[in-house]
């Protein structure tokens, strides 16, 4: 392994949507971006992936991001998720572009309930669903 104070240089490699999508699957965090009074919004979020590659999180009724999705079903925004080291400056990011939609079908709210549990205080009691429109992965690798 090399120094992490040499100079090593990066390449970035694009990634398949079924590679970005898997390594999305395997982290619990990440964040979206959603646009509030006509500017770009960014709030960190846990989410899971569904099996037709739904994203879906949980959020609380008075946030932001419920209240535009509530507001205008159908919005379109943008996830983000990574996996970079922060000393060698390795891993991934995914980014996904898709429309958000408030859940509202009491079987899918009850097994999301139980499998996507907050991660902050307060009540999480919205389930928004991703829909993932355009996929985009890179791996940032050594040369």
């Amino acid at each position: 392994m090399k120094n992490c104070q040499e100079i090593v240089t990066r390449a970035t490699v694009e990634l398949p949507r079924e590679e970005s999508l898997r390594l999305l699957a395997g982290v619990s965090y990440g964040r979206v971006v959603f646009t509030r009074n006509a500017l770009p919004a960014v709030r960190p979020l846990n989410h899971l992936l569904d099996e037709d590659g739904t994203i879906v999180v949980r959020t609380s009724l008075s946030s932001r991001l419920t209240s535009t999705v509530r507001r205008q079903p159908g919005v379109v925004v943008a996830y983000e998720a990574d996996d970079i080291d922060p000393a060698r400056q390795l891993g991934w990011s995914v980014v996904v572009i898709g429309i958000a939609r408030p859940v509202t079908e009491p079987e899918r709210i009850a097994r999301y309930r139980e499998q996507l549990r907050p991660w902050v205080e307060g009540p999480m009691d919205s389930i928004v669903a991703i829909e993932p429109t355009l996929v985009t992965g890179v791996r940032f690798v050594e040369k």
